[in-house]
């Protein structure tokens, strides 16, 4: 995606060969060679953990997706399965997610985030809010192929108060096409105001969920403009505001989701570290 075209949508996070959903992509030797690396690891007796990293460790996206694909191609076995019998622990853990393409891959982590009592939710929050209209939709159509589960539906039982009310806002896939003539700067004022008054600006409490409304509704162009006009008039950018609104998973999902808005790649790079 264009620098032009991030200002006007949010980017997609998932590679354009994912929402093509073409089973046989031209995968080329390189991804054969990885392969027969990943074979030459789980040999024999207890698998090569180097060998692992050195073959799925610098992968991309769309890598991962070719790998997983050609792997059964060539060996007649499911790369998740082979790695889940040869791997264990974190690293086991880690070495699923890296057998799946990323749509996959975020599936299988949000499951994982709902076992047992309770669940992760800023774990799930990453994965649900600041996202593109088109991940979200693609994600949750992924997620009910795999697990013949709503995704949706799984999260409203997980998830309450705060957490859910944000969760929601990012499942909607709901974000709107920057239109100069309908975000214009007076109505970014107005719902600068309007998010001061049912945050820092109430005298009780906070209405949560029209501040995740508007952030999730607001394409990043238009965010921007309330961002600095919510700075000018009161002191305080959007993240800062919401970190002063809201407390636990809930304010550090709100600030993410921003931030995925805003600058989307310092958002994955802090995320990662």
């Amino acid at each position: 995606m264009s620098a032009s075209n991030e200002e006007f949508v949010s980017i997609d996070i998932y590679p354009e060969l994912m929402f093509e959903e073409d089973l046989t992509p031209d995968c080329g030797v390189e991804i054969d060679d990885v392969c027969e690396q990943i074979k030459t690891a789980v040999k024999g007796w207890g698998s090569d953990e180097g060998g692992l990293i050195d073959a799925l460790g610098s992968t991309t996206p769309e890598d991962r997706l070719k790998i997983a694909i050609r792997y059964k191609d060539i060996y007649d076995k499911e790369l998740k399965d082979v790695l889940k019998k040869e791997t264990s622990g974190d690293f086991g853990q880690a070495m699923k997610y890296l057998s799946l393409d990323p749509v996959r891959a975020e599936c299988a982590m949000i499951k994982d985030a709902c076992k047992g009592v309770g669940s992760h939710a800023t774990l799930l929050h990453t994965i649900l809010v600041g996202r593109s209209n088109r991940d979200m939709e693609l994600l949750k159509k992924t997620y009910y192929k795999q697990y013949s589960t709503d995704l949706t539906g799984l999260i409203s039982s997980e998830l309450g108060g705060d957490n859910w009310e944000l969760a929601s806002a990012g499942l909607q896939a709901a974000e709107e096409p920057f239109d100069p003539d309908y975000h214009t700067e007076e109505k970014a004022e107005e719902d600068a105001e309007e998010i001061w008054k049912n945050g820092q600006g109430k005298f009780f409490g906070t209405d949560e969920t029209k501040l995740f409304k508007t952030v999730v509704l607001s394409p990043p162009k238009y965010l921007r403009m309330i961002n600095e006009i919510y700075a000018d008039k009161y002191g305080y950018t959007l993240t800062k505001a919401m970190e002063e609104e809201l407390g636990g998973n809930a304010r550090r999902g709100a600030v993410f989701a921003i931030k995925m808005r805003l600058k989307p790649y310092e958002a994955i790079a802090e995320m990662v570290k």
